[in-house]
């Protein structure tokens, strides 16, 4: 269990690298013990995640009242996510070396993690938005989640720039390729589990 202060000093370094700046790197512990403690990330994430999935779950379970329904819903979508959050860093161990960038490996891993959590906590607005207004599905909601991807995917292009140091052209092709195997996990993920989104 880490310390808030702790925490709150990994999500400050991965801050400043989404804002494009190296210097966050100093705030990250990138020991092996850092490196495994920065996966604690994702129960920091996990409260923003969950209004998330359960958002989802409403959805999937418009002609089921169920409880236990709702909960297998809820309990596969977050193997779904976890899935996209993991299966690309254990890809990037497995590449790293041979793309030239495996010195950089823990320092993207530990800046990765503590940024998916501030992402996740990003998007809670419009998860916030999805459980309140359900059918608003061609409205605001959609627009504040597109718009909310965007940046997301904006700051964490910087995060992975900054966190790999090698210039921008290896940092587009590190982000871009780890979004294809995210997505892709996320995907495979979803057939496996039956799950589809609904209308």
């Amino acid at each position: 269990m880490l310390a808030s202060e702790e925490i709150q000093q990994s999500l400050s370094g991965a801050w400043r690298l989404m804002l494009g700046k190296p210097d966050g790197l100093r705030l990250l512990d990138l020991s092996a013990d850092g490196f495994w403690n920065s996966f604690f990330a994702i129960l920091v994430a996990a409260p923003a995640l969950i209004v998330g999935w359960v958002g989802l779950a409403n959805d999937f379970a418009v002609q089921s009242a169920e409880f236990n329904d709702r909960l297998n819903t809820v309990v596969s979508l977050a193997l779904v996510d976890i899935s996209a959050w993991i299966v690309p860093l254990v890809v990037f161990a497995l590449v790293a070396r041979r793309a030239g960038v495996g010195d950089r490996f823990v320092h993207y891993v530990v800046a990765s993690n503590w940024t998916s959590a501030i992402i996740a906590w990003l998007m809670l607005p419009a998860a916030l938005l999805h459980m309140l207004l359900p059918d608003d599905s061609q409205g605001f909601g959609s627009l504040l989640s597109l718009a909310l991807f965007g940046l997301s995917m904006a700051l964490t292009w910087r995060m992975t720039n900054a966190a790999i140091g090698k210039g921008a052209a290896i940092g587009s092709a590190v982000f871009a390729s780890l979004f294809v195997v995210s997505l892709i996990a996320l995907l495979a993920m979803k057939s496996l589990l039956g799950i589809s989104v609904p209308n």
